[in-house]
């Protein structure tokens, strides 16, 4: 009877006990801007676009996997900035940034 007791609170034990190892978060991002004239003076033409892309991972040590979840997160943040050039003439760039992660 003892034997049976102690092999029922071992494997409760070991079911409640949670995995603490190395996770991997790999993630994705894109990046992408525009610039446009956006003052009155017609004059200047300044306008620009394009993307960026690239790839990347980072490890979170010794983390249960509850843990590590939070701290492998997409995100997606756009910025406006308004450089102003002089009278009547403002240039704004938007750029938005998507990072896509997951915990491996």
């Amino acid at each position: 009877m003892k034997k049976i007791t102690l092999f029922t609170f071992a494997i409760v034990a070991l079911s409640l006990a949670s995995c603490k190892k190395d996770r991997t978060c790999s993630c994705t991002y894109t990046q992408s801007w525009t610039t446009v004239n956006s003052g009155s003076n017609t004059d200047i033409t300044d306008s620009d676009s394009g993307t960026s892309s690239g790839a990347g991972t980072f490890v979170i040590t010794k983390a249960k996997k509850s843990i590590a979840r939070p701290n492998c997160l997409s995100t997606k943040t756009t910025d406006t900035d308004v450089d102003y050039l002089g009278t009547n003439s403002e240039i704004t760039t938007t750029t938005t940034t998507e990072n896509d992660c997951k915990l491996n």
